[in-house]
C-alpha cells in the first residue's frame, strides 16, 4: 500500500531515504476481541498502510470466539481505526487493506477452528500474495499461551518450507523465573529462538530509542555516565488510574511484576549498558545482558524496598475507592499497586551507584522518566548564601507523556551580584521535529514484519529480570502487609524513608 498522506518516520536503518517497508506477508490476530487490539493493533495496522509500510496484498486474519461473518470482522478493524488510528482516515488504503481482512471463529482448544485457520491463511497466500509468511499475535492471557503454541504445531502453522513463520508473545512471561523457564522451553520447541518476538511496548517509543542516541551519539555525555560522575539513577512510571477493570487480571500480579520486571528493568539496562559493537540484535542482547547479570539485589530488603496499595482519597476533583475497595479484589489482598527498589551494577562503569526503580498506580501524575542525577561540585568558589539552594545536575529522559529531554544545571542569576540558580534547557520532540512519532506498536509489528529483532526482549533477558525480581517478591510475602498511600499522593512514605536512609530523595516530576 502506498501514498504519500502521511509523513513516513519509520525510516530504513542503512538508507534514511529509504521508507523500511515489509514484504509479502500476513499477521493473525488471537484474542482479536480484547481493548489491545481494538485499541492498539488493528489501528497500528491500519497507520503502517496509510504510511505505504505494508505490501499491498497484506492480509489481517483475526481469531476469537464471537460468531462473525467476515464483513463483521471487516467492520470492527473500521470502526477501531476510525476511533484510534493516529493518520488521517483514506478511503484508498481503507479499501485496499479490507480486501485481506478475514475472521476464524473457535476457542483455543477447537481443532476444527484451527484447520480453518490453515484453510484461511493457504487462500490468502493465492487471493493476497502473501507468500505463506505471516506473524500470529497472541493477544491472550498469559495461561493460554502454551496452548495456542501447541495448537500452532499440531496442524502444521508453526512452520512452512519456503516461508517464515513467527510468534508474538505479549507481556508477562512468565509470573516467576520457574514459569518464565518452563514457557520458553515449550515456545522454542515450536518456533525457532530467532522467529520468537516478545512485546515489551516501551521498547517501541522513540525517547526509549532515544537512549542510545543520546549516549553514543554525542561525545559530551558518555565521558560522565559511570560513577566518578554519576550519583545516582532514578527510574519512575507513575500512572494516575487505578485498576479500572483489569481486577481479574491484576490482582495476584501487581505492580513490580507487571512494570518493574520488564518496562524499568529494560530501561535500566538501556541506560547502563556499555556501548555495542553495532546495533544488530546480537550485540544489543550481549550488553544488555552483561547489565543485567551484573545488578545485585540489596541485603537489606526490608530497608531497600517498598511495596504499598492505594487508599481512598480525593483525586483529579473527584472521591476515588482504595485498592482493597475495587470491584473484584480480595479484601485481604497482599497485591502491590505501587513498588519501590534499590538496585546496584557490579561492574567498573557503576559500581557503588544506586538505581531507584519505582512504580505505581493512582499517583499524582502519569509519567515515565528516567533521571541521571550527577554529583555535586567538589568545590563551589562561590559565598555560601549564593548557592544556598543550588540542586544537583540532572539529565532527565522523559519517555512519556511531553517526549523529551531535559538538564538541569546551575547559571547565573541576572545581576550585580554572583548568585546561583537552578535552571533547566530542555528539548522536547514535538517542537524539534517535523515527523511525527509513530505508535510504539506501529513500529514493533512492522519490525516483527522485517524479522528485526532489535527492540524485542531475548528469553535470556527475561529469565534474568526474574532472577533480579523473584527474592524480592518470595520476601514481600513472608513479611506484612504492604505499606498505604493516599490516592493522588506520590507514594507511601517509606518510600521517601528508603532514599533518605542514602542521603537522597525523590524527583517529583
Amino acid at each position: 500500500m502506498s501514498g504519500n498522506g502521511a509523513t513516513n518516520p519509520l525510516r530504513d536503518a542503512q538508507d534514511r531515504r529509504l521508507p523500511r517497508i515489509a514484504g509479502p506477508s500476513g499477521l493473525v490476530i488471537f484474542g482479536v476481541t480484547g481493548d489491545l487490539s481494538r485499541k492498539k493493533l488493528m489501528p497500528a495496522v491500519y497507520d503502517l498502510a496509510n504510511r505505504g509500510l505494508l505490501p499491498p496484498g497484506f492480509s489481517l486474519i483475526g481469531f476469537a470466539r464471537r460468531e462473525w461473518e467476515h464483513e463483521d470482522f471487516a467492520q470492527e478493524v473500521y470502526e477501531a481505526v476510525k476511533q484510534h488510528a493516529r493518520t488521517p482516515f483514506r478511503e484508498e488504503v481503507w479499501q485496499q487493506l479490507v480486501q485481506g481482512c478475514r475472521f476464524v471463529q473457535g476457542d483455543f482448544g477447537d481443532d476444527q477452528a484451527f484447520e480453518t485457520l490453515k484453510a484461511t491463511i493457504e487462500e490468502l497466500d493465492k487471493a493476497q500474495g502473501t507468500g505463506g509468511n505471516f506473524a500470529f499475535y497472541l493477544s491472550v492471557p498469559p495461561k493460554f499461551f502454551p496452548k495456542v503454541v501447541q495448537q500452532l504445531k499440531d496442524h502444521g502453522l508453526a512452520q512452512k518450507e519456503g516461508s517464515w513463520r513467527r510468534a508474538v508473545i505479549e507481556k508477562p512471561f512468565g509470573h516467576d523465573l520457574k514459569s518464565a523457564e518452563e514457557l520458553n522451553k515449550v515456545v522454542h520447541e515450536v518456533f525457532p529462538r530467532d522467529e520468537v518476538f516478545r512485546i515489551d511496548h516501551y521498547l517501541g517509543k522513540e525517547t526509549v530509542q532515544n537512549i542510545l542516541a543520546l549516549r553514543f551519539a554525542n561525545t559530551m555525555f558518555e565521558p560522565i555516565w559511570n560513577r566518578s560522575y554519576v550519583d545516582h539513577v532514578q527510574i519512575t512510571m507513575a500512572e494516575d488510574i487505578g485498576i479500572g477493570g483489569r481486577a481479574g487480571y491484576y490482582d495476584g500480579i501487581g505492580a513490580a511484576r507487571d512494570v518493574i520486571q520488564n518496562h524499568l528493568l529494560q530501561l535500566l539496562a538501556l541506560t547502563a549498558m556499555e556501548e555495542p559493537g553495532s546495533f544488530h540484535p546480537k550485540a544489543l542482547v550481549a550488553e544488555k545482558l552483561k547489565v543485567l547479570s551484573a545488578v545485585e539485589i540489596p541485603e537489606d530488603l526490608g530497608k531497600h524496598t517498598v511495596r504499598a496499595q492505594y487508599t481512598s482519597a480525593w483525586q483529579g476533583g473527584e472521591k476515588v475507592v482504595g485498592y482493597l475497595e475495587e470491584d473484584g479484589i480480595d479484601p485481604r489482598s497482599k497485591t502491590d499497586t505501587y513498588a519501590a527498589i534499590r538496585l546496584e551494577i557490579n561492574n567498573r562503569r557503576w559500581a557503588g551507584v544506586p538505581f531507584y526503580l519505582r512504580t505505581g498506580k493512582r499517583l499524582g501524575r502519569r509519567v515515565t522518566e528516567i533521571a541521571v542525577v550527577f554529583k555535586r561540585a567538589p568545590y563551589l568558589p562561590f559565598e555560601s548564601g549564593a548557592t544556598e539552594e543550588l540542586g544537583q545536575n540532572a539529565l532527565v529522559i522523559r519517555v512519556q507523556p511531553d517526549e523529551g529531554v531535559t538538564v538541569r544545571f546551575g547559571s547565573k542569576v541576572p545581576g550585580t551580584s554572583m548568585e546561583v540558580r537552578d535552571v533547566t534547557m530542555d528539548f522536547a520532540y514535538g517542537e524539534s521535529f517535523t515527523e511525527s512519532s509513530p505508535e510504539a506498536y506501529e513500529r514493533l509489528i512492522l519490525d516483527v514484519l522485517l524479522g528485526d529483532a532489535n527492540l524485542f526482549p531475548r528469553h535470556q533477558e527475561v529469565e534474568l529480570s526474574w532472577n533480579i525480581l523473584d527474592p524480592i517478591e518470595e520476601y514481600w510475602d513472608k513479611h506484612g502487609k504492604p505499606a498505604q498511600y493516599a490516592a493522588g499522593t506520590w507514594g507511601p512514605v517509606e518510600a521517601d524513608e528508603m532514599l533518605a536512609r542514602d542521603g537522597r530523595s525523590w524527583r517529583r516530576p
